[in-house]
């Protein structure tokens, strides 16, 4: 019996050959005019043919001499000064527009930060306690639908100033979306947030800062979004009746020597001020939110 020889059947190395380097080049990314042109008329093109299309309705309409409206034409014609030159200041009764605008945002931005200070806080309180909800949810329901003027004649009884007046007006009219959506964005805070927080054994102040503001984040903006909007409603029909140099205080003034085309100016520059605070909220809030909404 002859012994035959056990083949080696293990894989024979073959020399490792060296691997080819592959140069990436970082790519910068091109600027396409056509696509960001394409972006603006998209954007713009819709909007202003509607404004274009609603101006002639308006002069149009308003051509008549009998008219009670001026048209376009007119307004521009009598209020140009207004329009051309928003920051003249020949006075402290004569300024422009622009500045009349930064005053009365100026009162805004008191009373809503104020609102907005005190309306998270309480909102968080009536969220997380039942009892809290159950004693002020109802207070809250009928407080909101007082009208902002309603409040004007306590507020000067009790202030006996212009100025603080119109600032509690914005208080009370904007605190309560706040209020309401920042209660309820607390309750729909998930319970495993909760029990992460308990696991880490969080205190009220570590778990209001890092789990109850960022979960209802979406919640606040909303309510801060709605108020901010009632805050700007409230200080144009609050100036009208306390005065001031304020946007409204314009408008009334205008109203009482005929002046409808500077009425109708003012009427533009609280539209597209309204607008763009609408905006600035809206940002602030996809920004902290990461685009996350309100479920």
């Amino acid at each position: 019996m002859s012994i035959q020889p056990i083949e080696d059947t293990r894989v024979k190395a073959f020399p490792a050959k060296p691997a080819k380097v592959i140069a990436f080049t970082a790519k910068a990314r091109r600027i396409d005019p056509l696509a960001i042109a394409g972006r603006l008329a998209t954007a713009l093109v819709p909007p202003a043919v509607v404004i274009l299309i609603l101006l002639v309705v308006w002069q149009v309409a308003c051509a008549s001499p009998t008219a009670s409206l001026p048209p376009p034409s007119q307004v521009w014609n009598e209020a140009y000064d207004l329009i051309a030159h928003p920051f003249f200041d020949n006075g402290p009764q004569d300024i422009g527009l622009a500045w009349r605008v930064l005053i009365s945002l100026q009162r805004v931005a008191i009373g809503f930060g104020m609102a907005a200070a005190v309306g998270v806080a309480l909102g968080a309180l009536v969220g997380q306690s039942v009892w809290a909800m159950r004693g002020l949810d109802p207070v809250f329901q009928i407080l909101r639908t007082v009208p902002p003027l309603a409040w004007l004649p306590l507020s000067l009884a009790a202030f006996r100033d212009s100025n603080p007046s119109a600032l509690f007006v914005i208080f009370i009219t904007s605190i309560w979306p706040v209020i309401i959506n920042t209660a309820v964005g607390v309750r729909n805070i998930p319970e495993d947030y909760r029990n992460v927080a308990r696991i880490l054994r969080l205190n009220q102040l570590e778990f209001f800062i890092k789990i109850m503001v960022p979960a209802a984040a979406p919640y606040i903006f909303t309510g801060l979004r709605i108020g901010i909007g009632l805050s700007w409603l409230a200080i144009v029909a609050a100036e009208m009746l306390t005065g001031g140099v304020g946007i409204g205080f314009f408008i009334w003034d205008a109203w009482n020597s005929s002046r409808l085309p500077d009425i109708i100016v003012a009427l533009v520059y609280i539209g597209v001020t309204g607008f763009c605070l609408d905006r600035l909220v809206a940002a602030a809030g996809a920004f902290v939110t990461r685009g996350t909404t309100a479920k």
